[in-house]
């Protein structure tokens, strides 16, 4: 069956695009601290009631580091030779960017420490490095890897479980709203770059 194929200078020009959005928010982001405009969107995500802990959390596993594993073998079973090396290779690229890239040139703790009254739910840590999500470049990244070979109706849903991923590590204290926005940036651009170097597979078995 046929698949939608995006072109590599589409795809160059996607992680371009959201790598320089990651840059704004780095820049936004650099003094440290969390501004008022981000604090009380903050207050208004992470003050839903306490019920909605159980589906978030939930939520917030599909960005988990063995996700795009997990993926990868449906992949396989599906003969999506190609997307299943971009999902393996999404694993490495996230903690290169994540931890070697972004968290070397911005540092900011999380809510726990950054944001007075902030409610911390589970076991999220009060304190340690919170810029990016890298829940949100998880979630994120599978979703630009599968992008090209979901129907329309199921993009939409995709898309909402990445959002709603990145909602869930507000609500839950774990990130501030620009932690999780520039790892949904990161996430784009990695997996953007990846469909771009890996190329997506024309037909089923190809």
């Amino acid at each position: 069956m046929t698949t939608a194929r995006p072109g590599r200078p589409t795809a160059v020009w996607v992680a371009a695009t959201a790598a320089a959005g990651t840059a704004l928010c780095a820049w936004v982001v650099a003094p440290g601290g969390v501004g008022a405009a981000e604090r009380a969107v903050f207050a208004a995500v992470n003050g839903w009631p306490d019920p909605l802990r159980w589906p978030l959390w939930t939520f917030q596993l599909l960005g988990v580091l063995v996700v795009p594993l997990v993926v990868a073998a449906g992949a396989l079973l599906l003969r999506r030779w190609r997307l299943a090396v971009a999902l393996v290779l999404l694993v490495p690229a996230k903690l290169f960017v994540e931890r070697e890239v972004v968290k070397a040139l911005v540092r900011r703790e999380r809510p726990g420490t950054t944001i007075p009254d902030a409610v911390l739910r589970g076991d999220v840590p009060s304190a340690g490095p919170s810029f990016p999500s890298g829940h949100a470049m998880i979630a994120f990244g599978v979703l630009t890897l599968l992008w090209p070979y979901l129907p329309r109706r199921w993009r939409a849903v995709v898309l909402a479980c990445a959002v709603l991923n990145s909602v869930a590590r507000v609500y839950l204290g774990a990130h501030a709203p620009l932690d999780v926005v520039a790892g949904a940036l990161a996430g784009v651009a990695v997996g953007a770059l990846l469909t771009a170097a890996v190329g997506t597979t024309r037909r089923a078995g190809v």
